[in-house]
């Protein structure tokens, strides 16, 4: 069992309504939040291997998971003002348990409290605290009685935000707008995938998709980028399997269409895992040119090499490349440098809310220094004329702004004007002269950061 150390789901499980769902919520959340997994990943490997669950089963696993980890300070702080034993202080199981009872409580209307209660109880006996099955019972009952009383003391607690995170993004675009953005990463999130048009037209990925169950609408800003839903699971897509469609931010994909490359170009990008940036770029392409993604380790370049031979592009290659380490081969050889860099990913939270726990003042120091030792070995690629597309999944203006202007400050490239580059039904907002700061809530995507630069000639 999960207390004494096996992986996720590695529980024996019982028949339907016998609380396997639970179960397997409680492992993925010790997982998570006991031994420091990554949401995204751990998830994703658990409802790959209960795949045979029901539809409805598997989209509760994910709705507790998820819920739980956005909601976590919230929850704890609920906790702590019910319980005299404080969160801190609890058996890990236990903790977890309550956690996600709730989050239940307070954001799963469907399901009844009397129900919450009871099944946490059973999952506490079940995992041998039989002791400890009054003190849950209590604490739960006590908060869905008085669960409609709750007051948050800050923004912070609210929103279930780092108090550092909130105070960074006020002083950076001021409360509203950091407001609506911690709005935005609390609400559901739909999937987003890229078209690869060179595999199929958009009519035939539409009707792959709507010929399966899934729920299709357009992102309304590129023709490209659809958003789906109620679709059962993501590798069971046909146009998935084929290769039509890339899982893809609307923003991630801004990167592709701002390289804007050109026949016969050839294309590194630096750290290019999973690889949806490169593969926009191979498909934009049609079939010349080489694009070249690069990445730290064989298992980062094995995730691109699946993504390359599902979606069949002939024009695209991988290699294991430290991009701290210079390669000598490459110099001045890239039409186009892509360098999507290491960064805090606070623009994606939405879709692994743990980053918001993991990341620390500290940690965006050390990153904004690390991409910048990463810009001064790539940079050395770019050709006379070339250019290099510098972008992060990250809002904080030290990893972004401020290293774009480091940048020119330091090498032979000017900034390429990027205004109407993006289109009309863009908010104009998101676009200086000098670089793109997209924000969640504000704009129709996660957060992201785009500049552009060209390389001077004749030097």
């Amino acid at each position: 069992m999960a207390g004494n150390g096996e992986r996720p789901g590695s529980i024996p499980l019982g028949p339907k309504g016998m609380g396997r769902d639970r179960e397997i919520a409680l492992d993925i959340l010790l997982e998570i939040l006991e031994r420091g997994g990554y949401s995204h990943i751990i998830l994703r490997q658990a409802l790959t291997k209960y795949q045979y669950l029901d539809k409805s089963e598997r989209a509760f696993i994910s709705r507790v998971v998820e819920g739980t980890v956005e909601y976590l300070l919230q929850i704890d702080y609920i906790i702590d003002s019910i319980s005299n034993t404080k969160v801190k202080k609890m058996k890990p199981v236990v903790r977890t348990i309550l956690r996600m009872s709730v989050y239940q409580l307070l954001y799963m209307d469907r399901v009844p409290d009397s129900a919450v209660c009871n099944e946490a109880v059973k999952l506490a006996v079940k995992r041998k605290f039989t002791g400890l099955k009054g003190f849950v019972n209590g604490v739960l009952r006590n908060i869905s009685r008085n669960k409609e009383g709750f007051t948050w003391p800050d923004d912070s607690v609210r929103y279930s935000m780092p108090a550092w995170i909130v105070s960074m993004w006020e002083k950076a675009y001021g409360r509203e707008t950091a407001i609506i953005m911690m709005e935005s990463f609390l609400k559901n999130k739909k999937m987003t995938v890229r078209c690869n048009f060179a595999k199929a037209s958009k009519e035939e990925i539409l009707q792959s998709l709507r010929n399966q169950g899934a729920e299709v609408s357009e992102s309304g800003i590129s023709e490209a980028v659809l958003c789906i839903e109620k679709y059962d699971y993501l590798e069971g897509l046909e146009a998935f399997q084929k290769g039509y469609i890339q899982v893809q931010d609307l923003s991630s994909s801004l990167v592709g269409e701002i390289a804007d490359p050109k026949k016969g170009d050839y294309v590194i990008d630096v750290c290019g895992a999973p690889g949806g940036k490169s593969i926009h770029i191979a498909d934009k392409l049609k079939g010349t040119g080489m694009v070249e993604v690069r990445d730290l380790t064989l298992r980062k370049i094995t995730m691109v090499q699946e993504n390359i031979e599902r979606c069949g592009f002939l024009n695209m290659r991988t290699k294991v490349q430290d991009a701290l380490v210079l390669d000598p081969d490459s110099i001045e050889k890239a039409d186009i440098v892509i360098a999507d860099l290491p960064c805090s990913g606070l623009g994606i939270i939405g879709r692994k809310p743990d980053i918001k726990y993991r990341m620390t003042p500290e940690d965006l120091e050390s990153l904004a220094v690390l991409q910048q030792e990463i810009l001064s070995v790539v940079q050395a690629y770019v050709k006379p004329g070339g250019r290099l597309i510098f972008s992060t999944c990250t809002i904080n203006r030290k990893e972004n702004e401020e290293n774009a202007q480091w940048f020119l400050d330091h090498f032979p490239f000017d900034c390429i004007n990027l205004k109407g580059k993006l289109g009309e039904k863009l908010d104009s907002a998101a676009v200086k002269q000098e670089y793109i700061q997209l924000l969640p809530g504000i704009h129709p995507c996660d957060g992201f950061f785009i500049a552009a630069f060209q390389k001077r000639q004749g030097l």
